[in-house]
């Protein structure tokens, strides 16, 4: 347990995003502090009110960063919230964490009917015809949380092994979140194709299971270790020099395989040496020599941290300089890009009301920007900043950078494609003597509808 002696400066007041939005002592990190040691203590019984203030939490760190004596308070709610695991177990988390979620299968199954409500057409006829605002407020929300769903998972249709572009000069392992294969498909697609782009032999091994950070927020540590094992074990055998996500949450959960594993002297050191390897895909990107876009995107862009990217791995720098090497991007600062939206994973479903507070000061934020796009690579952000976007009626995209990224390579593809195409024409033609000039104007043409697109 985290070292419990706050000193009650209050510093970790300011950054709290329930907090700000409660101005109650106990939804603040502080309040929270106290209230673990006075139940350690047994002060306080650890009674459903006590345990309710510890998973109000949204586990931002925003804390962490701040507490001038290390309390960590946001780790502090997590074990807390263990801790009433251990004294009343709950059968609901063995059959979700340890049954539904850590199996592939079982969750492709499970989210069938949210594609057939895609696939059918379905969502395009409950909200041309306007019956969406029938739906109950919070029912509403959670359907405009969801991006347009892939016909099939990707797990199911990527290939465990994308060969490089040219030369192979790095063999990576990708580890395809449960929510990128399910609902974000076409945005993972745009990361193996980026990385092949770059020199990288991709290795995607189907049968990963759930990071595990869903039963580690909820208190089953135990759950994550066994899924830990399962995955560690898969990239060795892919013998992998370094292990990719595109998910901000699971890369956090993959680079505490070591912490979750010291422990355990059969697993501490191969643990530790899988999470060496991780790396978030615009942290791996920026480590490289990586290959300018020669196409553009013409747009206004603008950037949100994902809490357990900026915090949780200390990535922030990478996505906007990634981003800013696409020409034809207006970057544009988001004001406090690094405050929560206020998903925190389920917490539009548990805490609805708080969590819409959050995401109004995010959008206000986002409003101001008159942004075309928002950036961010984690999919609990992207779907909560698409409810707020739907909430507010704003004309804005919610995208993962390395999509915008491989959108611009994809326009460099098609102009190099068809100024080829418009090069064979002239040469067939007799004035021979124009062909430079002629060559030119139409790359000239052709970019330019580029540009326009």
């Amino acid at each position: 347990m985290d070292n419990l002696n706050c000193i009650r400066c209050g510093l970790c007041l300011a950054v709290c995003p329930t907090y700000r939005e409660v101005l109650s002592e106990t939804a603040s990190p502080r309040g929270r502090a106290v209230l673990a040691r006075k139940g350690l203590e047994g002060e306080f019984a650890l009674s459903p009110n006590l345990i309710e203030q510890m998973y109000a939490c949204f586990d931002c760190m925003a804390c962490n960063e701040i507490c001038p004596v290390g309390i960590r308070p946001a780790d502090l709610a997590v074990d807390m919230r263990r801790v009433q695991e251990q004294i009343q177990p709950a059968v609901w988390k063995d059959v979700l964490f340890g049954g539904l979620i850590p199996n592939p299968g079982r969750m492709e199954l499970a989210t069938w009917p949210l594609r057939a409500y895609e696939k059918l057409g379905i969502r395009r006829l409950v909200y041309s015809l306007g019956l969406h605002r029938l739906m109950p407020k919070q029912v509403r929300d959670l359907d405009a949380m969801l991006p347009h769903l892939p016909q099939r998972p990707l797990r199911q249709v990527l290939l465990e092994v994308s060969k490089a572009n040219g030369e192979s000069r790095y063999r990576v392992g990708f580890f395809l979140g449960c929510a990128q294969s399910l609902m974000f498909a076409d945005e993972s697609a745009a990361t193996v194709r980026v990385l092949a782009r770059n020199g990288c032999t991709v290795i995607t091994p189907k049968e990963t299971v759930c990071c595990g950070m869903p039963a580690l927020g909820y208190g089953r540590p135990d759950l994550v270790r066994e899924q830990a094992r399962h995955n560690i074990t898969l990239f060795e055998q892919a013998q992998v020099e370094v292990i990719v996500t595109d998910c901000a949450t699971c890369g956090s959960t993959l680079k505490e395989y070591g912490h979750l594993l010291a422990d355990d002297n059969e697993w501490a050191a191969r643990a530790a040496a899988f999470s060496e390897k991780v790396r978030d895909v615009s942290e791996f990107l920026m480590s490289i020599p990586l290959e300018k876009p020669q196409g553009r995107v013409e747009a206004r862009v603008t950037y949100h941290d994902p809490c357990h990217l900026r915090r949780g791995q200390g990535v922030w720098q990478q996505p906007r300089t990634l981003l800013q090497m696409i020409d034809g991007l207006e970057f544009v600062e988001l004001p406090e890009a690094d405050w929560c939206c206020g998903s925190a994973g389920s917490q539009l479903i548990t805490h609805y009301e708080t969590s819409l507070k959050v995401l109004q000061r995010k959008m206000e934020n986002l409003e101001s920007t008159q942004a075309e796009y928002i950036a961010s690579g984690c999919p609990g952000c992207q779907m909560q900043l698409n409810v707020g976007a739907q909430r507010r009626g704003l004309e804005v995209q919610v995208v993962h950078p390395i999509a915008l990224l491989d959108r611009a390579y994809n326009k460099e593809s098609i102009v190099a494609r068809d100024v080829g195409r418009v090069a064979k024409h002239i040469a067939k033609s007799p004035k021979a003597e124009t062909q430079p000039e002629a060559i030119s104007a139409g790359a000239n043409n052709l970019c330019q509808l580029e540009e326009g697109d």
